[in-house]
């Protein structure tokens, strides 16, 4: 990543305002947000901050040392477009607060993200997150935590394309490292739930990039639709496990990506229970099934991402492990004996690099993480 020179040195003046928000590592509960199901995700260290003034020409112009060598680039308000680049994240985000009213007449934004992009870390929602809560302190604009999340989404989603769900933007705007975010996407109900402190995590990425608004994750999305549509449902969230005899009549592949959804949630619910009573061992387990569930019947897992859970399964000091994000690349996470996580980090990422042309990173709980 180029270093960014300050906010001053590029705009000529200082920030009015500065904010971040953290990315995320989904725990448990994969694909099933867009169905309108159960999640499971937690904030991690790493973050995208936003320093941003105001301006009067109705000019937005942006700096980010994220794409390119310290990108520029600019555009009017009221005159948003689609472009196909990483500008569209920001546009997106003014057209939301142009629909609230909001008194928008232009403003400078310099961009810093230690969320890698690419890795099933929602790097996306933690930038528009943070853009989006520079615009609410710098207009004053009476939204709340959850109105930011709607509006990360909105911009994620309607303007720049990508068919994703609300866990993102929800994870970035209330999540914390401290808890899990037990999440309902339909009514968008949360309850923080502590995390284990008997137990870390571990989050290794396989530096396999993955991009939501690519076609894979567009088609497991439709496939989904129809699945919940032969089932005569608005959503596979109403589908439940007693229902496999009518998911099993279904044609492939929709049959399987029913069964992952249904068994996904049921895994959730699973999951926060075992976080409530410090069961451990079961909490692996289930990190298990869902990864099987992902590579075998959602079939987004790729063997990069396979040979980083297998290697962290082979650890003794592992509950368990599982493809975590969208899938078709991305990052692992896994539960760690406490006190654990840096050797199993070790193990895992040298037998990994065993494989030519393989090369992981560390990004939670390990001796290089960020």
């Amino acid at each position: 990543m180029a270093r960014l020179q300050s906010f001053e040195a590029l705009f000529g003046r200082p920030a009015a305002v500065v904010t971040d928000a953290p990315g995320r590592v989904n725990l448990i509960g994969e694909h099933t947000d867009y169905n309108g199901g159960y999640v499971l995700p937690t904030a991690i260290p790493q973050r995208t901050r936003v320093e941003a003034a105001p301006r009067s020409d109705g000019v937005v112009a942006v700096v980010t040392a994220n794409v390119g060598r310290g990108t520029r680039a600019s555009f009017r308000v009221g005159e948003e477009a689609r472009r196909g680049a990483w500008l569209d994240y920001v546009q997106g985000i003014v057209t939301g607060f142009r629909a609230l009213g909001a008194p928008l007449s232009g403003f400078d934004a310099r961009i810093e993200s230690t969320v890698p992009l690419g890795s099933g870390l929602s790097s996306s929602a933690s930038l528009l997150v943070a853009l989006a809560r520079a615009l609410r302190a710098m207009l004053a604009v009476p939204v709340d935590d959850v109105g930011i999340a709607r509006l990360a989404h909105a911009a994620e989603h309607d303007f720049v394309g990508a068919p994703v769900g609300m866990m993102d933007p929800m994870a970035a705007s209330l999540a914390d490292e401290r808890t899990a975010l037990f999440l309902d996407t339909r009514t968008l109900a949360f309850e923080r739930i502590p995390l284990p402190t008997e137990a870390e995590l571990l989050v290794v990425d396989s530096r396999v990039a993955h991009n939501h608004a690519s076609g894979d994750y567009r088609t497991r999305r439709a496939e989904c639709e129809r699945a919940a549509a032969a089932l005569g449902v608005s959503a596979l969230r109403d589908v439940d496990a007693a229902a496999e005899r009518r998911i099993g009549a279904l044609p492939a592949p929709l049959d399987r990506r029913a069964r992952h959804v249904v068994t996904e949630n049921a895994r959730v619910l699973a999951a926060v229970e075992a976080l409530r009573s410090g069961d451990m061992d079961r909490l692996g387990r289930l990190f298990d099934e869902s990864h099987r569930s992902m590579r075998d019947d959602f079939e987004v897992s790729v063997p990069e991402v396979d040979a980083l859970v297998a290697s962290a399964r082979a650890q003794p000091d592992v509950y368990g492990a599982r493809l975590t994000g969208g899938g078709f690349g991305g990052s692992i996470v896994a539960l760690v004996k406490r006190g654990r996580a840096a050797a199993v980090a070790r193990a895992v990422v040298d037998a990994y690099g065993r494989t030519p042309g393989r090369r992981a990173r560390v990004l939670v709980g390990g001796p290089s993480a960020s």
